[in-house]
């Protein structure tokens, strides 16, 4: 079986659809969402209706949870805050139902799924380091790959179980060993923030055992061209063409 694993899609539509041509060419069994669907972007509503229609699964992201009040805005800056309350307003109530129903972790076979970490998932903690890394693959107990999203920055790290540590893998395409697990982080499709403005996802390789950060080139003139359209702010236009 083959897997596309995306987040952080954040209502950026072209790079949603970017992305799923991409899947064709690969030939995608399955598509899993590690959250924030919404937020920031002009095109909440379609890429709602996108991940309801073609997602496996999808796990509810700090964004998520805000437009459906379940997050209070003051976790947000406020530009996000901002865009948060349009969002409300941009999508119907069965769009808000659909993200009212996201768990915050879900598992599929030997897979676990979260937006951020798995401990106390409702606190949105990012995994930055090597302590935080640790700490989830505690969590982690014995599923073979954890996926997660929300630092908008695409990593993979592995915890040898022989020797006890993990470590943060220096290339982008892995492969699945025997006695290690895997923590894998699918970066951004719709806003990345690791310098390259190029919408990232997760491509693995169930049979071949392959795990690889993948990234597409998108419109980025005409998403940033609807944010500004669409009355948010500016910065969140801005910040596409430099991938920060």
């Amino acid at each position: 079986m083959r897997f596309a694993i995306l987040g952080d899609i954040h209502s950026n539509l072209e790079a949603l659809n970017a992305v799923l041509e991409d899947l064709e060419k690969l030939k995608i069994d399955k598509i899993f969402c590690v959250g924030d669907v919404v937020g920031y972007g002009a095109d909440p509503a379609e890429c709602v209706k996108t991940a309801e229609e073609r997602f496996e699964l999808t796990v509810a992201g700090n964004h998520d949870m805000a437009v459906i009040d379940k997050l209070n805005l003051g976790w947000f800056k406020d530009s996000a805050a901002k865009a948060i309350v349009w969002t409300k307003d941009a999508l119907s109530m069965a769009e808000k139902e659909y993200l009212n129903e996201l768990p915050l972790i879900d598992v599929y076979q030997d897979i676990v799924f979260a937006h951020g970490s798995l401990y106390h998932p409702e606190e949105f903690y990012y995994l930055t380091n090597k302590t935080q890394i640790m700490k989830n693959f505690d969590f982690q107990e014995d599923k073979k790959i954890c996926f997660t999203g929300h630092s908008h920055k695409p990593f993979v790290a592995l915890f040898d179980d022989v020797i006890g540590d993990a470590f943060i893998c220096a290339n982008q395409e892995v492969h699945v060993e025997k006695h290690k697990r895997y923590l894998v982080d699918a970066g951004s499709v719709g806003q990345p923030r690791d310098g390259d403005p190029r919408a990232s996802y997760v491509f693995y390789d169930e049979d071949e055992g392959l795990i690889e950060i993948k990234r597409v080139d998108y419109d980025i003139a005409q998403a940033s061209a609807n944010i500004l359209s669409a009355g948010l702010p500016s910065e969140f236009a801005e910040r596409l063409h430099n991938g920060v």
